[in-house]
């Protein structure tokens, strides 16, 4: 293992890029960043030589494949001063454009690779830098000619570095296969760009610290953004690591009969899934659980994919709950969300800045339904949010996470079965009776303890949200068009369960 203290580590200036690898880089190394051209190379290494200048140190860039002009517009565009970064260009000079001249220039020859080599080195030798910006390889690997040649003066430029207490990072287009090889087993990390384009929505970016050498970095895929002010990356989230002591705690709804269905109410750091068909009172459950929450003082975090911030202020008006004011006063944060622009990874990362930075105690997702849009590949989607669940119980937060059914009455279907990974599940279903079309709303499962098996009917108003009693003298009710039964006890006569009525 290496023998530097965190302490001791390069900083690379990347928010986010040193929690991955585990607070930063080992000093005195070299080390490769590649991807695709549009995945971040230049503004990642400009970010990195830029933590290096705030930490008073010597940077310089030497560059093959970008002019001081375009630098310095990557600069402006992210509005960054770098003046401080001494940036050498090795470019032909005039009278080498001349016919007679690009041989020596061009031409993938021991004297041209040579004598690049020999302006490199004076170049740092004049410098005396402590870290290093070399872009590209891929040039460099043109002037070699051979790839025996190209791993030969890789070496070399290693040993030269390590020798003076340089930090250097290479650029380089990916490589697959063995050409890639040449360059990975000389260095001491490699960090690899990728750059997806989905069917639709814009461009999701990721990396992976492929290598790192006597190190323990934080493994697999990590979702990044380029914005204003560089790139960001969302490391990870690995529950484990978030492990603490928990205690047991009720939170009531604040609607005594919605705690006498759930048992008393929601234990704190449990998950609960609302499921049930558009419009059948989801979201207004969520939000009258946003209203306890903030009479008691604590913070809540909704996330909306399905609803705008507009139409979640006129429905919690509706209902009587004055949910504006409680955003002015800080006590509920709405954050729209749109699927077609979010990584998954910076979804995670908004939910952690709720819970740790911002204090919330309840996190509304709104719904799952817009999360699993949300997600590149949908195989990876339940993965992700057992991993995000499991965090959020560590932290003790309560989680309620929205999920529409598809139809309307009778027979349901889930687009995604995810009431496993929930500890309570509540249905809320349509049902017609003489003429008109009901709400009704069961408990079917709850992991932390016992709750009522009844049916009841759910009634929504600008009273607010009201729970009827038991409905105890229907069957069928689940299924949409239930009957009245007559005669009999009442206590046999509860509906039972049919598949139907379950969620998936």
């Amino acid at each position: 293992m290496s023998t530097a203290t965190k302490s001791d580590l390069v900083r690379t200036g990347v928010d986010g890029l040193d929690v991955v690898l585990d607070g930063g880089l080992t000093p005195h190394r070299l080390y490769l960043l590649e991807g695709v051209p549009g995945s971040g190379k230049t503004t990642m290494a400009m970010q990195f030589l830029m933590a290096g200048v705030d930490a008073g140190e010597t940077v310089l860039y030497v560059t093959l494949s970008e002019t001081q002009a375009e630098l310095d517009d990557v600069a402006a565009a992210h509005g960054w001063n770098i003046q401080g970064i001494h940036v050498h260009e090795l470019f032909p000079i005039a009278d080498e454009l001349d016919p007679e001249a690009q041989y020596t220039m061009f031409h993938p020859s021991e004297v041209e690779l040579a004598e690049t080599t020999r302006r490199i080195l004076d170049e740092v030798e004049r410098v005396q830098p402590d870290r290093v910006v070399f872009d590209s390889l891929a040039e460099l690997r043109l002037l070699a000619g051979s790839m025996l040649r190209f791993r030969r003066q890789v070496l070399a430029l290693k040993q030269y570095f390590a020798g003076r207490g340089v930090t250097v990072l290479l650029l380089d287009e990916s490589q697959i296969g063995e050409q890639g090889l040449h360059v990975h087993t000389i260095v001491h990390g490699v960090i690899r760009l990728d750059l997806l384009a989905p069917d639709f929505g814009g461009d999701r970016r990721r990396l992976r610290v492929t290598k790192m050498r006597g190190r323990a970095i934080r493994s697999g895929y990590h979702d990044y953004k380029i914005e204003t002010g560089g790139v960001q990356v969302f490391p990870r989230l690995v529950a484990a690591e978030h492990r603490r002591v928990g205690y047991h705690e009720v939170v009531g709804s604040g609607l005594p009969s919605l705690d006498a269905l759930l048992g008393g109410g929601l234990d704190r750091g449990t998950s609960t899934l609302l499921v049930g068909a558009a419009g059948a009172g989801k979201s207004s459950l969520a939000s009258h659980f946003v209203r306890s929450a903030a009479a008691r003082g604590e913070k809540s975090a909704m996330f909306l994919f399905d609803e705008s911030l507009r139409a979640l202020l006129t429905r919690s008006k509706g209902i009587g709950f004055d949910i504006e004011r409680c955003i002015a006063e800080g006590t509920v944060d709405v954050q729209p969300i749109d699927p077609a622009e979010l990584s998954p990874g910076e979804f995670i990362q908004r939910i952690r800045n709720a819970v740790e930075i911002d204090g919330a105690r309840l996190v509304i997702i709104d719904s799952l339904n817009g999360y699993l849009n949300a997600m590149i590949e949908e195989h990876h989607v339940l993965i992700q949010l057992h991993e995000l669940l499991a965090y959020l119980s560590q932290l003790e937060v309560t989680t309620l996470m929205l999920n529409a059914q598809q139809g309307l009455i009778g027979h349901m279907q889930n687009t995604l079965d995810v009431s496993y990974l929930a500890d309570t599940v509540i249905l809320l279903r349509y049902f017609e009776l003489r003429g008109e079309v009901r709400q009704a709303i069961s408990v079917l499962k709850k992991r932390t303890g016992p709750h009522e098996r009844t049916i009841r009917e759910l009634t929504i108003s600008s009273r607010g949200i009201e729970i009827g009693e038991p409905l105890r003298n229907f069957r069928g009710v689940l299924t949409g068009v239930p009957h009245e039964t007559t005669g009999g006890d009442p206590r046999t006569e509860v509906p039972t369960f049919s598949g139907s009525g379950m969620p998936g």
